[in-house]
């Protein structure tokens, strides 16, 4: 899984074309309260992140477009908490995530 071979500025489309897929299939499992979508969810994640290079550290390529690398970390535990809402579900996490998709969406239709 080499990263080096990808370019970064491809990283907002990609990153956006993943959102675009996963966010209803969420939205739908919140809707179902079917916590096991998450399970799935979360390892599809790990493979996107994987992929890009930016799971276990940051992928300094990728510095350009935080708000992107943190829509897609961010995803899975948005929908848990939309899902199953608790303490541990920091307050403005949803609000944020939804700007950084926002700005995401917009990075990558410049490019």
């Amino acid at each position: 899984m080499a990263t080096a071979q990808q370019d970064p500025s491809g990283f907002p489309l990609d990153s956006v074309g993943y959102l675009n897929e996963e966010l209803p299939r969420m939205e739908a499992a919140i809707a179902a309260k079917d916590r096991s979508f998450f399970h799935g969810a979360m390892i599809r994640t790990v493979q996107f992140s994987e992929r890009w290079g930016f799971k276990v550290k940051a992928n300094p390529d990728l510095a350009a477009y935080p708000m992107c690398t943190s829509a897609v970390m961010d995803y899975v535990v948005v929908g848990m908490c939309k899902l199953t809402p608790s303490d541990e579900c920091e307050p403005g996490l949803a609000s944020r995530f939804d700007t950084n998709v926002q700005r995401c969406r917009e990075v990558a239709a410049k490019k």
